[in-house]
């Protein structure tokens, strides 16, 4: 898969009492990257309808940088398979500089919703070709 790229600009709500974003707030962008990347797929629709959920099931996270009020930044998403995860390889940067912000690997798993897991489904691994 090509590397999927997400946008996001920092908001007030999202700064913590050092005036930058909140490192918490930064696995929201992540997310929300990851959930961009889904929803461009057409991969929601068919995970809905076949009773499954992706989970996280762990999280590694390097911060590098703050990010401040009004900063724009890139969130760079690359998918792999290792069954039954995926895993997502995610690194930020500030769009004006290029600067490294932080990175992330996430590491999730596909569940019912009796929460037991499932492989990789087919529609999502030829998506991905993972």
């Amino acid at each position: 898969m090509k590397m999927h790229l997400c946008r996001i600009t920092a908001r007030g709500y999202e700064l913590d009492s050092y005036g930058h974003v909140n490192n918490a707030v930064f696995l929201n962008y992540f997310e929300q990257a990851r959930w961009e990347l889904f929803q461009e797929k057409g991969l929601l629709e068919h995970l809905t309808a076949r009773g499954l959920f992706l989970v996280v099931v762990e999280v590694n996270i390097r911060y590098q940088h703050e990010v401040k009020l009004g900063d724009e930044v890139e969130i760079m998403t690359t998918v792999r398979r290792d069954n039954p995860f995926i895993l997502f390889e995610q690194k930020m940067k500030m769009c004006r500089t290029g600067r490294s912000l932080a990175r992330a690997r996430v590491k999730t798993v596909f569940v019912d919703e009796q929460r037991i897991s499932h492989d990789i489904p087919d529609g999502v691994e030829q998506v991905f070709a993972c």
